[in-house]
């Protein structure tokens, strides 16, 4: 007689299945609380800390961890030797109501392996967010994954109750996808990404004649690509995101770097993930949606992979030196945005500035200027502050490294290891 596995040890196995999918970051969903418990807010639900400082998170879990499937680089494929366990729509419901009353969490991410058929892990997905919402009348924030294959009337109905829905393509290209993960197919992953693109835009439309017509997806979509699983090169990776962007609409791509969890011959032997490679190409991908960048303009054939030195933005700015130095005081607010160490908010400031009059170089960096690299690609009433010349051969090690310290400072720790060049900074500011 089979032992009933316990709710806690369920959400144990289950939850630590989903922390390699990485596309739950955000939302950008106001669902407002008629008559119900807890809210969608349009500031997002995610991991770590929120631009105005608030830490905020959500329940993420798998429903499942069985799967038909046998993707080489997936700890829950059918070949692998793990515990298999199962929640119900009414325990997914349950966890979630609460662990919320309870405040530990602002709303749900829930995923699964693919059990029986693409059509009835998809029933039990929507049954589970059902519960909540009628039952529960949950109003916060859901993140529900679209299972691939799964019919395009359960795709439509899982759109109308979740914030946000996902389909990871995983792998950049068919190549990739038919090495891999053989049991599907690409033009079952990119099907129902097609349909929620049309049914959204539909749904603005219909909305747009009457408020009283329920939002679709109102959080948009996203996916997840591997990164380092297969031979693709950055230029591949990044535009395809740039595609996605164009012509789904989608919210947000998210890069999740490689990492052998489980031994496969198809599988590439890396010792280590290749982490900086993911932040580069998130780097390239803030680069596309907010400075105006294309795809074309960060790699071509003479450079298909980002440089693991330097932001695709400097490397951009190093290759067109002929466009440097620019006055600040005169160019527009496109131009900026292509400066190294000036982001969206310091170029906004910036041109706020001018309208009170000129600005010198030392104000710069109280507009949020990352001067350590601005200083070699601009002028402010004339007036150059690059510790070079733009021709020089030390500029680019100059980049790398940061400019001298003019004064003594504080010893570091032995045991930390702190970041350098335009990491600490970027981490911090995010100025490009």
């Amino acid at each position: 007689m089979a032992v009933a596995t316990p709710l806690m040890d369920k959400l144990e196995i289950l939850a630590e299945g989903a922390k390699y999918d990485v596309s739950c970051a955000s939302s950008g969903s106001f669902r407002r609380n008629r008559d119900g418990i807890g809210n969608a807010a349009s500031c997002g639900i995610c991991h770590s800390w929120t631009s105005d400082g608030r830490c905020v998170s959500l329940l993420k879990v798998l429903m499942t961890n069985s799967c038909i499937y046998d993707c080489a680089y997936c700890i829950n494929r059918r070949s692998n030797d793990v515990r298999r366990v199962m929640l119900t729509p009414a325990e997914v419901a349950e966890l979630t109501i609460g662990f919320y009353r309870r405040n530990y969490i602002e709303g749900l991410f829930l995923s699964t392996g693919v059990v029986r058929s693409p059509d009835y892990t998809m029933e039990l997905l929507i049954a589970a967010v059902r519960t909540l919402r009628q039952e529960y009348r949950f109003n916060g924030y859901i993140h529900l994954k679209l299972v691939p294959g799964a019919d395009p009337l359960l795709v439509r109905e899982a759109g109308l109750i979740a914030d946000r829905v996902s389909v990871n393509l995983e792998l950049p290209t068919r190549e990739g996808l038919a090495l891999l993960a053989p049991d599907k197919s690409r033009d079952a992953v990119v099907a129902p990404m097609q349909q929620v693109n049309r049914l959204i835009a539909v749904n603005r439309g219909e909305r747009r004649e009457s408020r009283k017509v329920p939002r679709f997806v109102p959080a948009g979509q996203s996916t997840q690509l591997i990164v380092g699983a297969t031979d693709e090169s950055d230029r591949q990776i990044v535009t395809l995101s740039e595609q996605l962007y164009r012509r789904l609409d989608l919210k947000r791509v998210y890069y999740s770097a490689f990492i052998p969890v489980v031994a496969d011959t198809r599988l590439p032997d890396r010792p280590t993930s290749p982490l900086r490679r993911e932040h580069r190409l998130y780097q390239a991908d803030w680069l596309l949606r907010y400075y105006g960048f294309s795809a074309h303009e960060l790699l071509d054939d003479r450079m298909p992979n980002l440089e693991s030195d330097l932001d695709p933005k400097t490397g951009w700015a190093l290759r067109h030196l002929d466009l440097f130095p620019v006055e600040v005081n005169r160019v527009d607010y496109e131009t900026l945005l292509r400066i190294p160490g000036i982001g969206v908010r310091s170029a906004q400031r910036i041109i706020w500035a001018r309208r009170q009059g000129h600005l010198a170089i030392d104000e710069l960096a109280k507009l949020g200027v990352v001067m350590k690299r601005a200083r070699y690609f601009v002028t402010a009433r004339g007036r150059y502050a690059g510790e070079c010349a733009l021709e020089s051969s030390d500029l680019r090690s100059r980049l790398v490294t940061g400019p001298v310290p003019k004064k003594a400072s504080q010893l570091e720790l032995p045991l930390f290891q702190p970041l350098v060049g335009d990491e600490a900074a970027g981490l911090i500011s995010g100025e490009l």
